[in-house]
């Protein structure tokens, strides 16, 4: 069939001023798992511990299937004006939002607003891992970032809802050199 142009997201209707949107990932997903068996020791017996913070065992919140984005995110793109979007894959923030960031834009994302599942700041405190290395590593929570017009930020949000993902603003496009800066 026909691709429609309109529809088409190549970052070059990015502008600062865009609101960033975490989808909420469904925890670890598949990233970084040598650095969870080395830091967390995992074996038979520790998969098995239950961990009164996630609700549940470690194995069982480490094997939570990863999120699939495909319908809420095609409702959102129906629903409203997307800039951009990165899945939050291998090499976390810093590797995959630069990928749909024009040149003289930043993604500029208020950590305080994440909403940081406690597997994450588990493996940070077990692992002494410097945070810098965990936002370039895992997901910290945030499965997707879809970039959208201001104006256009409710009728996104609604539509991921609508579709039984949970997603928040995190963040917004500014003037910049550096294509993420986290604050």
């Amino acid at each position: 069939g026909l691709i429609d142009r309109d529809k088409m997201i190549d970052g070059t209707k990015l502008a600062a001023g865009d609101v960033l949107i975490g989808v909420a990932s469904s925890g670890v997903h598949s990233n970084g798992y040598s650095l969870v068996r080395k830091t967390l020791g995992i074996n038979e017996k520790s998969v098995q511990r239950y961990i009164s913070e996630f609700g549940k065992t470690l194995g069982e919140e480490l094997l939570r299937p990863t999120k699939i984005y495909v319908k809420p995110v095609l409702a959102a793109m129906d629903a409203a004006d997307v800039h951009g979007v990165s899945h939050i894959t291998g090499g976390g923030f810093y590797e995959n939002i630069p990928r749909c960031i024009p040149d003289g834009l930043c993604a500029k994302i208020d950590k305080s607003a994440l909403r940081t599942p406690p597997i994450f700041s588990m493996l940070q405190r077990m692992g002494s891992i410097p945070e810098h290395d965990m936002f370039n590593t895992y997901n910290m929570g945030v499965g997707m970032t879809m970039i959208v017009a201001k104006d256009d930020a409710d009728k996104a949000l609604a539509a991921l809802k609508e579709n039984g993902q949970d997603a928040y603003v995190i963040g917004e496009v500014v003037s910049g050199e550096e294509k993420v800066a986290l604050c």
